[in-house]
């Protein structure tokens, strides 16, 4: 049975959620406080870079399914259930998460609810905070405690959101009744009858679900980027040792992959919030590990300026870096903690002439890294360089010809601060290829 569904918030998750909501068969309205975001998305156009997504938006704004407003009276009076899309981000000068967006959306909403109806957080938040929220929200709604909430956190991955929402490989409900439970199931129907699992769940497992899986994420990523170190030490190849260690089911493959470390809006914020919810819940040992996975992450974007400055000659001074990549993550133009743009900035900063190059990111990492050349194409980043650095995986890059390149830089030499590259392709071409962890 369709849903009348209000999505709340249109960044990242929010326009991704609800044009995937719209595409399984629910009539959605968008909320949110930027009139020129709106928009945008009443136009069909995505305010970032997503595969598919703006395809789907101009597919279901144009069909009437799917449409955006700035007013919480308009989706109260609309909505059967209202999804909270929000951004948690990192608070200034500290680790903790910043939930007043959260907070917002129960403030401003809950006054227009007379009529029973599901709330339902998708953000990242601090374990504990579903459950001041519900009892806020019980408080200021007329309808009173009808106006029910519910956690369902999100695991969208950039690049793959769409595939993620519509095919994710689990679903989970936070609840407190039998009715939220069974209105999930119903907004659900037409993805759980693919098969995807579904764990129902308390408000505080469910927050924790998220925030758990991006700890053990960061916890791999950071533990074969510290093997990467031990490899320099020893002389040993970190690639052939995550290709072994690969084939223990126990541990597999995936996030197994060394280089520059990770970065993005959510791994990084998520595991200092995590680190700091522990300690006001007075389990600040338990997780103090996590610190160490977090300097571990930062010391590769360090180890990679002195990569690069090594190839150089020991400076930086008078040479052309060539910079490929500024999103954090290939299928993205998000440059949040981005280590490519981190890179960048640290080797302009020791005097090299730094120009940078991105299919998607280039218009988000002008705005972020002013200071910093860009070029048009990859070639034209490589005119003249001293040293290549490949700094985000996009298959383009991938692809790229090392035979014909060599005749565009200056010195043919390339670090690939990814491990995307063919090693023995790009020497037999004539290059000094460097990788992290690798001889």
């Amino acid at each position: 049975m369709p849903f009348r569904v209000t999505v709340i918030g249109t960044g990242y998750l929010g326009a991704t959620h609800a044009a995937c909501m719209a595409e399984i068969g629910h009539e959605v309205l968008g909320v949110d406080v930027d009139p020129e975001k709106v928009a945008a998305l009443q136009a069909g156009r995505a305010p970032f870079y997503e595969p598919g997504l703006e395809v789907l938006l101009a597919k279901h704004v144009a069909g009437g399914r799917l449409r955006f407003t700035t007013s919480y009276e308009e989706a109260a009076a609309f909505g059967d259930v209202h999804f909270s899309c929000v951004g948690t981000p990192q608070v200034k000068n500290g680790y903790a998460a910043d939930v007043h967006q959260v907070d917002a959306v129960i403030e401003q909403l809950a006054p227009h609810l007379r009529r029973p109806c599901l709330v339902v957080g998708k953000s990242t938040v601090p374990v504990g905070t579903a459950s001041r929220l519900a009892d806020r929200l019980s408080e200021l709604a007329p309808v009173g405690e009808l106006a029910e909430l519910a956690w369902n956190p999100e695991f969208l991955r950039e690049g793959f959101a769409i595939e993620d929402t519509l095919s994710p490989d689990r679903l989970v409900f936070g609840v407190r009744s039998d009715t939220s439970r069974t209105t999930l199931e119903e907004v659900y129907r037409p993805v759980t009858d693919k098969g995807v699992p579904v764990v129902v769940t308390d408000f505080p497992t469910a927050e924790l679900v998220k925030t758990s899986a991006n700890a053990f994420l960061a916890t791999k990523i950071s533990f074969i980027n510290a093997m990467a170190e031990v490899c320099e030490a020893a002389g040993a190849d970190v690639g052939t040792l995550a290709e072994a260690l690969s084939h223990d089911e126990r541990i597999g493959g995936r996030f197994l992959r060394p280089g520059v470390g990770f970065g993005g809006g959510c791994l990084p914020k998520d595991i200092r919030a995590f680190m700091a919810r522990a300690g006001e819940l007075g389990v600040d040992q338990e997780l103090a590990f996590l610190q160490e996975v977090d300097s571990i992450n930062m010391r590769r974007r360090t180890r990679t300026v002195e990569l690069a400055r090594e190839q150089c000659g020991g400076q930086f001074l008078g040479r052309r870096i060539a910079v490929l990549g500024a999103a954090f993550k290939p299928d993205s133009d998000d440059v949040r903690d981005s280590p490519a743009l981190n890179v960048a900035g640290r080797i302009q900063l020791m005097g090299g002439d730094v120009t940078v190059y991105d299919p998607q990111a280039m218009d988000n990492a002008r705005k972020s890294f002013p200071s910093l050349g860009y070029a048009q194409s990859p070639q034209d980043a490589l005119q003249g360089a001293h040293l290549v650095l490949l700094l985000t995986e996009w298959e383009e890059f991938r692809n790229l010809d090392p035979q014909s390149l060599r005749d565009v830089v200056a010195v043919p030499r390339v670090v690939d601060g990814r491990g995307a590259l063919d090693p023995a392709q790009w020497r037999q071409a004539g290059w000094t290829y460097r990788a992290l962890g690798r001889p």
